[in-house]
């Protein structure tokens, strides 16, 4: 919008010239031919003429009327603890029609624990060993949770060596001097159970009492086959469900997405208030699928605080990353919240149409403002009130003119 000023300044100046030099050239022949009686030299008047058109046109209000309200737009919003990166950030967030959240550390509070252990043969604590023995190379919220339930009961964990994080499955790796001796390990979802051919079909029961938990399940196995599971639940923010129906009540269409069980994410959105969900997606899927909803026409904000949602908040319009996320996540978003809370992806996009609406009410005031002073400044009422605009007092309503704008934008310190 800033560029559309710049365009429209760039005809608006020539054409104003034009306008000074005709004006002041008609009234120069209008009172050297004695077709109007001037009330002063015709060479005075026609100068008075030329100069008053070009300082009451002067299109600083122009020039102003976007900077300014940005600039007051993204103040506000640090206060507020909305960090806009830039200017393009806040105007793009004015268009946002549909906004993606992702589900772990953004609509829940990032801070899983563990809840349930099943075995088929193994002792619980054996089970949480093993798993956590091969999460102690990971980065997952889920590896943290079983990571401090272990060191909640104080289990020495085995060595591991040739450990692989298989992105969107799970992690493989070598357990090293295990009562039974060197042991590879499975962990994961059911794609890395179905990738290295575990059969779990007759455990998928229990999972899904767990999944209608709005729980999170990790498949412990062997290549000789499954040992058992670990349930994990992540406690849905309190304002999760508030930031939802904030963003319903001002026209934008809500989605999860996210990588865990489809089950999980429908009891984990169902909570919130969320209808449209994706789930059990990789980071590529979530780039996709918002790549697929630009391809659609809908304007998308991405909101999410991990390395997974890195791409997708890339090639979001708007990315949101939450405050206390990984460091590619906020180094990607264009809006960071400073908090770890939701509750401000609404205050953001609210504070983008705020702008975007100071913006254009300053602009309208500006055309106005030269629409109407160039005609008395070019001469128009000489011949009703026998008075001339002075240069002067052009200049002070061409001063007045920026300054109304500037008031303008300063109203946004007031945004609530």
């Amino acid at each position: 919008i800033a560029h559309l000023a710049d365009v429209i300044s760039g005809y608006f100046v020539p054409v104003v010239i034009g306008i000074a030099i005709l004006a002041s050239v008609l009234w120069y022949l209008v009172g050297k031919f004695g077709i109007y009686s001037l009330d002063s030299e015709p060479s005075v008047f026609a100068l008075k003429i030329l100069i008053s058109v070009l300082v009451i046109a002067c299109p600083c209000s122009l020039g102003l009327a976007t900077p300014t309200a940005i600039m007051v737009g993204t103040g506000r919003g640090a206060e507020l603890g909305i960090l806009i990166k830039s200017g393009e950030a806040l105007e793009k967030a004015y268009k946002v029609d549909t906004v993606i959240f992702d589900k772990t550390g953004t609509i829940t509070a990032g801070k899983p624990t563990v809840t349930n252990i099943k075995s088929v043969k193994l002792q619980e604590d054996i089970i949480l060993k093993v798993v956590a023995s091969l999460e102690q190379n990971s980065e997952h919220p889920l590896g943290e949770a079983v990571l401090r339930e272990a060191n909640i009961r104080k289990l020495d964990l085995y060595t591991v060596r040739d450990f692989t994080s298989k992105t969107g499955k799970g992690i493989v790796g070598i357990l090293e001097n295990t009562p039974v001796g060197d042991v590879e390990v499975i962990v994961g979802n059911k794609k890395i159970m179905d990738e290295y051919n575990i059969d779990i079909s007759n455990h998928l029961d229990e999972s899904i009492k767990l999944f209608d938990e709005g729980k999170t399940v990790i498949y412990l196995a062997t290549k000789k086959g499954y040992l058992g599971l670990i349930a994990i639940a992540d406690k849905v923010k309190e304002t999760s469900k508030e930031t939802v129906e904030e963003l319903k009540k001002i026209g934008i269409d809500v989605i999860m997405l996210t990588g865990d069980n489809e089950r999980t994410a429908k009891a984990i959105a169902k909570e919130v208030g969320i209808e449209k969900i994706i789930a059990e997606v990789s980071p590529k899927d979530k780039y996709q699928n918002v790549k697929m909803l630009q391809e659609q026409g809908k304007r998308v904000a991405m909101v999410g605080d991990g390395i997974n949602d890195s791409p997708a908040l890339t090639q979001a319009d708007i990315g949101i990353a939450v405050g206390g996320g990984a460091d590619i996540a906020l180094e990607s978003a264009d809006i960071v919240l400073m908090s770890k809370d939701v509750k401000d992806v609404p205050k953001a996009i609210e504070l983008s149409r705020a702008t975007m609406k100071n913006i254009k009410e300053n602009l309208f005031w500006a055309f106005i403002y030269n629409g109407l002073g160039i005609p008395i400044a070019a001469g128009i009422l000489y011949p009703i009130t026998g008075h001339l605009l002075n240069p002067m007092i052009a200049g002070g309503a061409m001063a007045m003119s920026s300054v109304s704008v500037v008031t303008n934008a300063l109203r946004l310190k007031w945004f609530k």
